[in-house]
């Protein structure tokens, strides 16, 4: 049965389904005392520190050690804590010690998609959408930096005055990009982007209106006749989500070699192999950019490569790789619209530093890429597919595209988005095809036949 037939389709004759996404209220998040908390912390670290033995633990014999310390210091009466805060105060040092600190709560909280630290005063999360201020202040910039430098540490990668920002990836694989001071001029500022660990399927997306089941049904045979899709869009669209949903479309025999620069994709594929670019050590040698990755992949066997996120000189090896039998390779690349992705494409080439004619640019991108698939987020946070385009070749010297499936715009909110008389956003102009048909689709088929 195909996913067409499996997905819900509208009844003929009834007003199209709009999912309608009203406002949210703010997450809520406790705030956290540290005056009650750090006599009991500053106590459990002197005796952590004082008994013999503590920094060769593992990491489950630590944290026995710590529940016992702090156990023991609850209990004295010098350190007495009210009945209504013992739980705050045990997790409080726990995080501290075992933990990201007063991140860690908001890391633990599903409700959360993404927490921003402008410095040690000022620390915003998003939630369902709407991003808000939450009432927790560190007590320094040192005590912010400490818990950056927890974090980056288990990836090997390092943050200092000599390198002062970095990207890099949490345990439970959320994306985390900081940057110190003098560059954070206000203080150390965090990013950490949290991805679910609940993916989204094909069928919730158009459950929820970010795609039609016509362009499911287009999307996956694309995949599995093994076109070239690029997915673009502006940042916190979606487009490392909806690069998880299309791999699922993937013959799991198929080898697939991932390169990103932080690894974020969680593809479910048996036979896969993930690359992850590397920085320069403290001497200034030793880096691996993805760029490398890309050329090495080559030399692996690979069925389909994804490449995370196209940023730059990169460009020209992927396109090489598109047009020398890795058919089927998936990426994304940061753009507004699909004209915009194409230029942005030839712009990355050119960084490459390449002595190439803009029309040979333009004729490896045509030949290349297949499909783009344009991701937009609106008012109210929600995410969707706002048109898919088949890039059709190179007429002249233009690229040709033609748009497959498309949204219509609302005048004054962002394309594919309109605005109720409750004050209330929803997806109202819904996924529609334009009538035009996959020419590279069309041809692939004909040829089966």
């Amino acid at each position: 049965m195909s996913l067409a037939a499996r997905l819900p389709r509208q009844i003929e004759g009834e007003a199209p389904v709009v999912p309608i996404h009203p406002k949210v209220p703010r997450v809520r998040v406790v705030e956290s005392d540290q005056s009650v908390i750090r006599p009991v912390l500053d106590e459990v670290r002197r005796r952590l520190s004082e008994a013999a033995g503590t920094a060769s633990l593992s990491d489950a014999a630590l944290r026995v050690r710590v529940e016992a310390e702090l156990g023991s210091v609850l209990s004295d009466p010098e350190f007495a804590v009210a009945a209504v805060d013992i739980d705050r105060v045990r997790s409080g040092v726990v995080n501290e010690i075992l933990g990201f600190g007063l991140l860690q709560d908001l890391l633990d909280n599903p409700e959360i998609s993404e927490i921003m630290v402008n410095g040690a005063s000022n620390v915003y999360v998003e939630s369902h959408g709407v991003v808000s201020r939450v009432p927790r202040t560190f007590d320094s910039d040192d005590q912010l930096i400490a818990v950056i430098n927890r974090m980056v540490r288990l990836t090997g990668r390092r943050i200092d005055q000599t390198s002062p920002m970095v990207d890099s990836r949490l345990p439970d694989g959320s994306r985390l990009n900081a940057v110190l001071p003098p560059l954070a001029v206000d203080g150390p500022s965090v990013t950490i982007r949290k991805f679910t660990a609940n993916h989204l399927t094909v069928s919730r997306l158009t459950e929820l209106g970010s795609l039609s089941p016509e362009a499911a049904e287009l999307l996956e045979t694309a995949v599995e006749h093994r076109l070239n899709i690029l997915v673009s869009g502006g940042t916190g669209t979606g487009k490392t989500t909806l690069l998880n949903v299309l791999s699922s479309f993937i013959d799991r025999d198929n080898r697939v070699i991932t390169i990103e620069d932080a690894v974020e994709l969680s593809l479910d594929l048996p036979n896969m192999i993930r690359l992850e670019t590397r920085p320069a050590n403290i001497e200034g040698v030793g880096q691996v950019t993805i760029r490398d990755l890309v050329r090495n992949a080559l030399r692996m066997r690979p069925d389909r490569i994804v490449v995370g996120e196209v940023r730059g000189a990169e460009a020209l090896d992927m396109l090489q790789a598109m047009n020398t039998g890795h058919e089927g390779s998936l990426s994304t690349l940061h753009a507004n619209s699909p004209r915009d992705a194409l230029s942005r494409l030839e712009t990355m080439v050119l960084l490459g530093g390449v002595d190439l004619p803009l029309r040979a640019i333009r004729e490896q991108i045509g030949s290349a890429i297949d499909l783009i698939v344009q991701v937009a987020r609106d008012v109210t946070g929600a995410r969707f597919v706002s048109s898919i385009t088949e890039v059709v070749g190179l007429e002249g010297d233009v690229i040709s595209t033609a748009e497959l499936f498309t949204r219509t715009p609302v005048g004054g909110l962002v394309a594919g988005t309109s605005m109720g008389a409750d004050g209330r956003v929803s997806i109202a102009t819904p996924l529609t095809a334009t009538g035009i048909v996959c020419a590279k689709l069309q041809s692939l088929r004909t040829v089966a036949h």
